[in-house]
């Protein structure tokens, strides 16, 4: 039987070589959550783990206990973090050529059978915010708007049964202007 710790181990498990396709933003976020808990928060309690088992009797010092079980979980969250970046594919919607279809990183506005509109992201697993309309694209309604065009209908499972919906907009996010210069590189200004 397995405990709950493993179940939770294996739930985040990534298939093995499996590309983990992600925006630029979403990688950001895991980068940037990566380095947060590696160069300060691992840090600080570590120190605090120190400071509690000073203290003495480990066995019966609450704050010492606390913290071990804080520094195993972000250690697991850090083992989490790299795996998941390992086999990271970004896609950025803003250079998808094909606009009149439904991909990655697309903003799908679709209608149910009762004209009520919804907007959905369709986003790599790891960016999900269902209170925002960022969906995965392997959930099942992710899985059945790829590759479908403006008033294409599809069915979808839901936890209530299925439902229909047609895509009524597909919108991506606007590709850097060619007209804005880049900055020009920094130049040394020291004299040699």
């Amino acid at each position: 039987m397995a405990g709950p710790q493993q179940e939770e181990d294996e739930e985040e498990k990534p298939a093995k070589n499996e590309l983990n396709y992600i925006t630029p933003a979403g990688y950001k976020r895991l980068v940037d959550e990566l380095i947060f808990l590696r160069t300060t928060k691992r840090p600080e309690v570590v120190g605090a783990l120190a400071d509690a088992a000073a203290e003495g009797d480990r066995s019966e010092n609450a704050e010492y206990i606390y913290r071990k079980k804080q520094l195993r979980e972000i250690d697991r969250r850090l083992r989490f973090l790299s795996k998941r970046l390992d086999n990271v594919r970004i896609v950025d919607p803003t250079e998808q050529k094909r606009r009149n279809r439904v991909f990655f990183g697309a903003t799908v506005t679709v209608a149910d059978e009762e004209a009520q509109k919804h907007i959905y992201r369709i986003v790599g697993v790891d960016e999900i915010e269902g209170a925002a309309g960022a969906i995965s694209w392997k959930s099942p309604t992710g899985k059945a708007l790829l590759g479908k065009a403006l008033d294409d209908t599809v069915t979808v499972r839901w936890h209530a049964g299925t439902r229909e919906l047609t895509v009524v907009k597909i919108r991506y996010p606007a590709a850097a202007s060619a007209s804005t210069p880049a900055p020009a590189p920094r130049r040394s200004t020291r004299k040699k």
